[in-house]
């Protein structure tokens, strides 16, 4: 997070956020053959490193990008102000979010309805029912994922830009003008606990509730947005590290040994407060390495900076696609997650380099924003903030 500067503040959030993509990437590949429930699965599970890699991010990995959001949330409104917040909001979230609901989603649901033989016939014979009832959950009866799939998290932070606005513009002072400390540290995620062992079934989704990643959103607006979060993740650092490692530690055993906890009990509760200290920690510990280590700028960051977008939209529907087409291949699972995880990236970052990145229209529906010099499309000064 580095230096004084607002310059040199985004250089970790957007390798932080760029680096974080990625793990999603790695991550919906390896649902195609965990044991857990996805649209398409393999037809071998792994129960051993790959069921480990799942178990050993999928906990942490969205809290982090609320956090990020509502950090960047912060900048934003320090430079603009709440119609031109919003504007932006509705085309770099809107537009994608609608293109991945009527364009990308209907491939997936087709996919999984024909690999659990809960459809016969073509894609063209499906689509019209792609609008049959709402797509709530895996193995459901409705089609129509209005929520884009794992465009979710745009529909979730599109909501919590519009509901916060208000609060938010109240508090921007308070937020920049208080110091962070131990106090904080010890008692802010004292409402996580409280969540996580009250509503988290409430829209559950990738295993933490709506409500729990509001406040991870909130809490990045108001407490990570600070300057005094810097110094005080360089002292935190190394032993939230230390207490993430342990975290992770105890919930991958417990879930190895003993499966998830599906009833509420005093285990179960002890489960969830394992898995809060977790995301805690590893949110400080992340901030740390950027901290340490991320705080530069380079054609790389730029690059990928940019592309995280339309990568973010395209990746699980390429690796869906790529998964029906060797799913019931007897290749041995090594061999198709070295294919799968390869092509899927050279076939995303194609797209983005030859196609998208070069033709406005594209540009503007992937939620980047449009660039002078290209013929199509609106275009707008090249020079304007990059950050949401």
């Amino acid at each position: 997070m580095g230096n004084n500067t607002q310059s040199a503040r985004y250089y970790d959030l957007d390798w932080i956020k760029v680096l974080a993509m990625l793990v999603v990437f790695l991550y919906h590949c390896s649902m195609f053959f965990n044991s857990f429930d996805w649209h398409i699965k393999n037809n071998i599970i792994n129960y051993t490193y790959i069921e480990f890699f799942s178990l050993l991010v999928g906990n942490w990995i969205m809290p982090i990008f609320f956090v990020v959001s509502g950090m960047a949330t912060y900048y934003a409104l320090n430079k603009r102000n709440s119609k031109s917040f919003i504007k932006e909001r509705l085309l770099r979230l809107g537009l994608p979010l609608l293109l991945g609901i009527f364009l990308l989603s209907p491939p997936q649901v087709y996919i999984e309805r024909i690999t659990n033989h809960q459809f016969k016939g073509s894609f063209l014979e499906f689509f019209p029912h792609y609008f049959d009832g709402l797509y709530l959950e895996m193995g459901g009866t409705g089609n129509f994922a209005f929520f884009g799939h794992h465009l979710w998290y745009l529909l979730m932070l599109l909501l919590f830009s519009v509901i916060t606005l208000p609060f938010f513009l109240k508090i921007k002072g308070l937020a920049a003008g208080k110091e962070f400390n131990e106090r904080h540290y010890l008692f802010i995620p004292i409402p996580l606990f409280i969540t996580a062992l009250t509503v988290n079934h409430v829209v559950n989704l990738a295993s933490w509730g709506i409500i729990f990643y509001l406040l991870l959103y909130i809490f990045g607006f108001y407490f990570f947005a600070r300057e005094s979060l810097r110094p005080f993740v360089r002292k935190i650092g190394v032993l939230a590290g230390v207490l993430s490692i342990l975290s992770a530690a105890a919930y991958i055993s417990w879930v190895f040994f003993y499966g998830f906890p599906m009833e509420i009990s005093l285990g179960w509760a002890v489960f969830m407060i394992i898995r809060v200290l977790l995301v805690w920690n590893m949110i400080f510990f992340i901030m740390y390495l950027g901290d340490k280590y991320l705080n530069v700028s380079n054609r790389a960051l730029k690059y990928s900076s940019e592309a995280s977008m339309p990568f973010y939209v395209l990746h699980q529907p390429v690796i869906i696609l790529l998964g029906f087409f060797i799913y019931n291949l007897n290749w041995t699972v090594p061999v198709k997650l070295i294919l799968l995880i390869s092509a899927a990236f050279l076939i995303i970052m194609g797209l983005y380099e030859f196609i998208i990145r070069r033709v406005n229209i594209l540009r503007v529906l992937f939620g980047l924003k449009a660039k002078q010099g290209l013929r199509d499309g609106p275009c707008v000064s090249s020079d304007r903030a990059r950050h949401q």
